[in-house]
């Protein structure tokens, strides 16, 4: 009976060291697909937009710039959101 609770607990462990390695690794590539869209929206800014703006339009540009990243972080996360409710919905049926 002994070995089968060890045995049950290491296989916890082993799910639960999977699961944090998938977390991890999901956090980091995230990342890097986030600098790069950020490196992306900066220079879509300044080629396209900063050309039409007046001479010292920091600001501006900056400002445009925070509106398309929160317009994506917003749509982006609202997407995840409906896709994990539908997911946890058709998994508790």
């Amino acid at each position: 009976m002994a070995e089968k609770e060890e045995t049950k607990e290491e296989k916890r462990l082993h799910v639960e060291v999977i699961r944090q390695m998938v977390t991890l690794s999901t956090s980091g590539f995230g990342l890097v697909a986030a600098l790069a869209w950020n490196s992306l929206i900066q220079e879509v800014v300044n080629t396209y937009v900063k050309k039409w703006l007046p001479g010292n339009s920091g600001i501006i540009s900056l400002l445009i710039y925070a509106l398309i990243v929160t317009f994506l972080a917003v749509f982006v996360t609202m997407q995840i959101s409906r896709l994990s409710q539908r997911l946890q919905k058709e998994s508790e049926n």
